[in-house]
């Protein structure tokens, strides 16, 4: 069984920072792309980051880049997603995914999704 926890969400101040970690069980995750995906309180959900399978190829929506860092630590099992100078339009929940390819993740095409942890930022 595919299991995905997050942890390290939480409050931080405008242009504060914060680090999420995803642990994944139940498949050989190097095989596979990882990410994040992320749903602020009355929006759809939308894409955040993702990276292929040793990082090779990498993704990130264009709301993040050049603020948020995804990596991944395959021999843990685990993705990280490091996240600076947030604002409060960052304010959500973020997911942490995995599916076959990077691509396929930014498409939305994710194969399990995580429970979610709340990031808010405040002003």
């Amino acid at each position: 069984q595919v299991e995905l926890v997050e942890s390290g969400g939480g409050l931080v101040q405008n242009g504060g920072s914060l680090r999420l970690s995803c642990t994944a069980s139940g498949r050989d995750f190097w095989q596979y792309a990882m990410g994040w995906w992320r749903q602020a309180p009355g929006k759809e959900r939308e894409f955040v980051a993702s990276a292929g399978r040793n990082s090779a190829i990498i993704y990130y929506s264009d709301s993040v880049k050049g603020r948020f860092t995804v990596s991944r630590d395959d021999c843990q099992n685990q993705v990280f997603l490091q996240m600076d100078n947030l604002k409060t339009d960052d304010t959500a929940v973020y997911y942490c995914v995995t599916g076959l390819d990077a691509l396929a993740i930014r498409r939305s095409e994710v194969d399990f999704w995580g429970q979610g942890t709340q990031v808010t930022i405040s002003s």
